[in-house]
């Protein structure tokens, strides 16, 4: 009777074993899910591809991809050709308005000033000014990007301020020193990258442009109609993208796009 009690309590017990074990796993397969699910809810942010490129110059620029184009992450900020030729730092209002050759310009002759602003004439060089392996964006490269960032289709080829929150998604973000000028509703997420800062224009006739610095930006384009250019401007008062085409004698800053 005690062997046979014996017997029947092993047995018990490995089969309890057997059941518990059972359970770990199925619990473990649990667990492992929830903590699947939990890392990943499908909504996470994917993560930029940046990179940095030099110019002929040696200065060294932040690159980002924003959908299929690699767009550089600062302004260029060269001061000769390709070649080694100067371009002409222009002063003067008036040989800035008479001038049809390549030449630049910090606003309001803060030559210190990191921003630099180009005349067409730069563009329409046929000496390179870009980085090797980078040019100058046409207004297809940005209508590309604009409709990445959510631009209707509709809007791409109109004139004036176009889309919605694209703009904002170009501006470097906003703090009380530095980036734009603050605007009630209007605030930059740089959530391209991009890095879009307000370096403001030049008139073609030599004048400041107004509204100044931190309040707007505009960036040539390589394309041309009826003798102008077109370009894209940004402002601290607007969410969207305004497109439209300048004389060649005003001065804007530069993005490039990798070719």
């Amino acid at each position: 009777a005690l062997m046979f009690t014996t017997s029947l309590y092993f047995i018990w017990m490995r089969n309890l074993t057997s059941r518990l074990k059972g359970a770990g796993f199925f619990l473990m397969a649990i667990l492992f899910f929830i903590l699947q699910s939990c890392g990943d809810d499908g909504n996470a942010s994917p993560v930029k591809q940046t990179g940095l490129v030099k110019d002929h110059e040696g200065n060294e620029y932040k690159t980002i991809k924003i959908g299929k184009q690699w767009w550089m992450a600062e302004d260029l900020r060269v001061t000769t050709l390709a070649t080694g030729e100067l371009i002409p730092n222009l002063t003067d209002a008036e040989e800035w308005a008479s001038t049809t050759y390549p030449a630049c310009a910090n606003y309001n002759n803060n030559v210190g000033g990191s921003e630099l602003l180009y005349n067409y004439y730069v563009i329409n060089s046929v000496k390179r000014i870009t980085p090797q392996g980078w040019r100058i964006p046409t207004d297809e490269d940005w209508k590309i990007l604009e409709e990445y960032l959510g631009m209707s289709v509709a809007e791409l080829d109109e004139t004036n301020w176009r889309g919605t929150d694209q703009g904002d998604q170009l501006k470097i973000e906003t703090t009380t020193t530095d980036g734009w000028i603050r605007y009630d509703g209007v605030w930059g997420t740089n959530s391209t990258g991009f890095s879009a800062t307000g370096g403001s224009c030049r008139v073609y006739n030599g004048e400041w442009g107004i509204p100044a610095i931190r309040h707007s930006g505009y960036w040539w384009t390589s394309t041309t109609v009826n003798g102008h250019a077109w370009y894209r401007y940004l402002d601290y008062k607007k969410s969207g993208i305004f497109r439209y085409a300048a004389h060649p004698n005003y001065g804007f800053s530069i993005r490039c796009v990798k070719e």
